[in-house]
């Protein structure tokens, strides 16, 4: 399969990226196009539709900004969501620069730019053990690599000031250590081999580290660093990069992605909203939604599928996972080398799996596979589908992805933070 950017990582053993481990975000569009269904719960006052999918979305208020699933920056991705935003040096409202393409991801946390993409001279934070702090970012299927700069950033009426981000490919710091390079897969440092000019990760933590890397030096994370030579470091649970929306003066406990129905032959893009805050405007009150608490270490549900007994432990859902990852070797593999790790059934299988978050609370949801060949070769400009799907080489994990939230209002709420559903970290739909 071609390839731009698999966003699926650890970082110092908390979920940054989440633990999609193997599988790609995007594929090559004239290869695959990918789609999704479903239906969601939370009171809305939306109104709007996209692509040949049906549903409604609002982007009229302060704290709605416009998303879109199309092929991405360098025409390659399926089943991708991005946004736009504006970064600032911060203090200034004139030097400033608006990045679109940054993809949506609840499997993350921080804002991640590609200096590739970047016009803006931004001032690098020092490191505890001197020199520059700089960020590595690991995934199942390689790494990424920069400095963390501050920026203020602005997104629909929402502002974040003094926000720590991640600049990856910045080449001021060339040096990568070697338990960085050493990750599984490859440098992801550029824009076409992320798929994205960067990753807006609103998932369900404050830091993208947390303890973890403010009372240890971790492995693989953080570093002081000069240009030629790079140190361990512990930081400070302000100096790591950051969830924007814990920085937002309003509407922070929380984001909501609001996407259309899909059909499921899929679509050639889509477009909805990622709404700011839950239960603070009359445009994100929590209704009868069905409410999930996630581990607040790891950000896992469970998830039973298949009549199998055992639970699977470390599944999640995920905006930033371009598919439905799990494990049945039932159902036959593509046997095409471009589609290697998706599911190519002779026919379509309607299949089901129940998710049950920690506070025993359950749902059953159902969802279609198709094969992925055909969906390649019979759609091949579209980028959304409901129905890509492949394996997962986590035993005790379900990773659903976009498609989950194709038809459906899904809400993310941070950890320890309160809303009239409950309190953070847990996601509703």
């Amino acid at each position: 399969m071609g390839a731009a950017g698999a966003h699926a990582a650890l970082s110092a053993g908390r979920w940054v990226w989440a633990q999609r481990l193997g599988v790609c975000a995007a594929v090559c569009v004239s290869l695959l196009s990918c789609g999704g269904g479903g239906g969601g719960t939370l009171s809305s006052s939306s109104s709007a539709s996209s692509g040949s999918g049906s549903g409604t979305t609002t982007t009229s208020a302060s704290n709605v900004a416009s998303v879109v699933a199309d092929s991405g920056p360098v025409n390659n991705t399926v089943n991708t969501l991005y946004t736009s935003v504006t970064v600032c040096v911060p203090g200034s409202t004139t030097n400033c620069q608006t990045i679109d393409n940054i993809q949506v991801d609840t499997g993350s946390v921080g804002l991640r730019i590609l200096a590739s993409a970047l016009t803006l001279t931004l001032p690098v934070q020092p490191a505890a053990v001197g020199n520059s702090l700089v960020e590595c970012t690991v995934f199942a299927d390689g790494y990424s690599w920069g400095p963390v700069a501050l920026v203020d950033m602005q997104i629909a009426g929402e502002s974040a000031s003094n926000l720590p981000v991640q600049l990856i490919g910045d080449s001021r710091f060339p040096t990568i250590p070697a338990d960085c390079s050493a990750s599984p897969g490859t440098e992801q440092d550029t824009v076409s081999a992320f798929g994205a000019n960067g990753i807006l990760g609103i998932g369900v933590f404050k830091q993208d580290c947390g303890s973890d890397c403010s009372n240890t030096v971790e492995p693989a994370a953080y570093y002081g660093c000069s240009s030629t030579q790079c140190v361990g470091t512990m930081v400070p649970l302000a100096d790591q990069v950051q969830n924007p929306v814990t920085l937002f003066a309003t509407d922070n406990n929380g984001t909501i992605i609001d996407l259309p129905t899909v059909a499921e032959e899929g679509a050639a893009t889509l477009t909805g909203s990622l709404i700011f805050g839950i239960d603070t405007q009359s445009n994100n009150a929590s209704g009868t939604e069905t409410v999930l608490t996630v581990d607040p270490n790891s950000g896992y549900l469970t998830a039973s599928f298949n009549g199998e007994a055992a639970a699977l432990s470390q599944s999640f859902i995920d905006s930033g996972s371009n598919g439905i990852y799990f494990t049945d070797s039932d159902i036959p593999e593509c046997t095409d080398t471009n589609y290697s790790g998706f599911y190519c059934p002779a026919t379509s299988l309607a299949l089901t799996v129940t998710l049950t978050g920690l506070n025993s609370v359950s749902s059953t949801v159902d969802f279609t596979v198709d094969n992925a060949e055909t969906l390649g070769t019979d759609n091949p400009t579209f980028t959304v589908f409901p129905t890509l799907a492949g394996t997962n080489p986590v035993a005790q994990s379900f990773d659903f992805g976009l498609p989950f939230y194709f038809g459906r209002r899904v809400a993310t709420a941070l950890e320890n933070d309160t809303t009239s559903a409950g309190t953070g970290p847990y996601v509703a739909f």
